[in-house]
């Protein structure tokens, strides 16, 4: 009869009391009932994942606070055409051009700056009557190194002027532009300045901004330049 009861109330469900050797397995250590128990991590496995974690943690933050850093210095860097009213403020309306002050025509400027208050900016230069007549046509104001035309400029201010390239074959189509220490006249280089290919818009000085053409632009004519570093 117990033998039967016992017997039902397997198949009913009900646990029956463990044996001596069935509660030995459940009692020893790692092991339980449906198989082994995953392995605690020892003392030094942990230590060195806290280590990584934190490591990770600090490079996170360190990248998240340079973020603004490096948006604010990609804003500074960046160069766009100039206004009307901050040439007005940064040209003169007269130039000092070895030891003489001439007039510039303001109508005629044209500039980039960037983020820092920074210009690359010229003018035309009226030079009739003065001894700069037929030497100059320009004057440039350089706030950042640059390279124009292969001629290193250092931040100063400068008078430019051009000849035709000579008579050789192709000369129509470039002009040979000298730069020159605008204060004292010392030369700083020459460089060649080519025909814009496909256009037929003449200016009297166009600095396009370095996003769209990094081009110096006399007539229908342009010099490249590359902006240095501060």
């Amino acid at each position: 009869m117990r033998k039967s009861i016992s017997h039902q109330a397997e198949g009913a469900g009900v646990f029956s009391p463990l044996n001596e050797a069935q509660s030995k397995r459940a009692s020893a250590p790692g092991l339980n009932f449906v198989g082994l128990k995953p392995r605690s991590p020892s003392a030094k496995t942990r230590a060195k994942l806290h280590r990584t974690i934190a490591k990770n943690a600090l490079i996170l933050c360190a990248l998240i606070l340079c973020l603004p850093s490096i948006s604010a210095t990609a804003q500074k860097t960046a160069w766009r055409q100039a206004s009307e009213a901050e040439l007005a403020l940064e040209l003169p309306s007269q130039a000092l051009v070895e030891k003489e002050r001439i007039e510039t025509e303001m109508r005629t400027a044209s500039g980039i700056v960037n983020g820092r208050r920074q210009f690359i900016a010229g003018v035309v230069l009226l030079t009739a009557g003065y001894s700069a007549d037929g030497k100059y046509s320009h004057y440039l104001l350089v706030q950042v190194p640059i390279r124009v035309g292969g001629v290193r400029l250092k931040p100063g201010e400068y008078a430019f002027g051009w000849t035709r390239a000579g008579a050789r074959a192709g000369a129509e189509d470039a002009l040979s532009v000298h730069f020159n220490v605008a204060a004292t006249g010392d030369p700083v280089g020459t460089a060649q300045a080519r025909r814009i290919a496909g256009s037929n818009r003449v200016e009297s000085l166009h600095i396009w901004p370095p996003e769209e053409k990094s081009l110096i632009q006399i007539g229908r004519f342009g010099i490249p330049y590359e902006l240095g570093k501060d």
